[in-house]
């Protein structure tokens, strides 16, 4: 499973040769931020899960963060933030709003959708999509807390099942292997 891995995570070698990146060597060259194990590899998905729903470009910052301070997979974590993309964020924020309004049950605003990106720019779209997200309120900003928690918690489960089960299944076709010689 590692190896398989290995295949797609950057050189932790790339921070050495990196200037901007050379303050932090000594943060981010912990081992366990790049180690790759069912603990180190489940919590990174959980972190990247849990901070893809940060509004805005600071998702793959919070999941960085994240790693540095739990000592879980680095590039993992940051990789895990894609799954919001400009085609999912939209589905996944009325999710979001959705369980905020269930969890709140007193809160009975009508959903509105976001702004579309003008031709004005990337910050006066930021500055409109902050405000659609401050008109939403406080089922949003709920609902965003209750989908990120579950959304870590079913990705930790998720990736220690199946880091389980394969290992399982390794151990068994070792075994016949074993009887087989």
């Amino acid at each position: 499973m590692r190896r398989k891995l290995r295949n797609f995570l950057p050189d932790h070698e790339l921070i050495l040769a990196n200037r901007w990146l050379a303050p932090f060597q000594n943060t981010l060259l912990h081992p366990r931020l790049w180690h790759l194990n069912r603990h180190s590899v489940a919590g990174a998905a959980a972190a990247g899960l849990f901070c893809g729903l940060i509004p805005g470009p600071f998702q793959m910052l919070g999941a960085a963060i994240c790693a540095v301070v739990f000592r879980v997979n680095l590039p993992l974590a940051m990789l895990t933030t894609f799954y919001t993309n400009p085609f999912t964020i939209v589905p996944l924020y009325i999710v979001a709003y959705t369980v905020g309004q269930w969890a709140l049950p007193g809160e009975s605003r009508h959903f509105v959708a976001p702004p579309e990106p003008g031709a004005d720019g990337l910050i006066a779209w930021m500055h409109a999509l902050s405000d659609w997200m401050i008109g939403l309120g406080a089922p949003l900003a709920l609902g965003l807390v209750l989908l990120a928690s579950g959304l870590a918690l079913a990705g930790y489960v998720l990736v220690r099942v199946i880091w389980r089960a394969y290992l399982i299944r390794a151990w068994h076709r070792r075994r016949q292997r074993h009887r087989a010689t």
